[in-house]
């Protein structure tokens, strides 16, 4: 598994599998996907061409970039799975969908979703939290999406559930290129002696 990269050659991007309702979510699914294969970096997502995810592929593959996807069989046989790719991988889980993408890329993007994209979000920052890859986990907050998600961990924070490292290890930014720049400059957080007092404290 990826540890560290800040060259950023391959990003993992998870968003919704619908388009939503706000026109500017399929806007920014394409400027993603164009602004990737312009600055040479692989495209990783679930491999579906429907909502946002095939906005954000199809955008890439358009301008000439990689785009590669990771998919479990059953939704593959569904006829979900995009079948024009750079490369498609088929799993058997969506354990084993998250596991590879992780391996896969060098960071991570959300883009507005619903279970699917916060369970991804999520379970990429627990696995920074426990020092299980030191990537950069992002979101490119468009028209507002997530400000409720950032107040609540926030509130998570003040509750003392969550460390203010690993709050503030989350970029958010409303702007592509600004996201990108702070995820190449991205410093992970020291989680070796939070791990080792949470240990003695019983409390991992």
């Amino acid at each position: 598994m990826n540890t560290t990269n800040k060259n950023l050659k391959a990003i993992c991007l998870f968003c919704g599998s619908s388009p939503g309702v706000d026109p500017a979510f399929k806007l920014a699914a394409a400027a993603l996907g164009t602004t990737f294969a312009q600055n040479n970096i692989r495209l990783i997502y679930g491999g579906g061409h429907v909502g946002l995810m095939g906005v954000a592929a199809d955008a890439c593959l358009a301008a000439g970039g990689e785009v590669v996807g990771v998919i479990p069989k059953k939704l593959m046989e569904k006829e979900v799975g995009h079948t024009g790719l750079t490369q498609m991988h088929v799993v058997g889980t969506m354990h084993e969908r998250k596991a590879l993408m992780t391996e896969l890329c060098d960071g991570f993007i959300a883009l507005p979703g619903g279970y699917g994209t916060l369970d991804e979000l999520f379970e990429a920052l627990t696995w920074q939290q426990l020092a299980y890859h030191l990537l950069p986990v992002g979101i490119f907050n468009v028209s507002g999406f997530f400000d409720h998600l950032m107040r609540f961990l926030d509130h998570a924070r003040d509750e003392r559930l969550l460390r203010d490292a690993h709050r503030d290890s989350l970029i958010v930014d409303t702007e592509l290129a600004s996201l990108l720049a702070r995820m190449r400059n991205f410093v992970p957080p020291n989680n070796e002696k939070w791990l080792d007092r949470a240990a003695k404290e019983n409390i991992v």
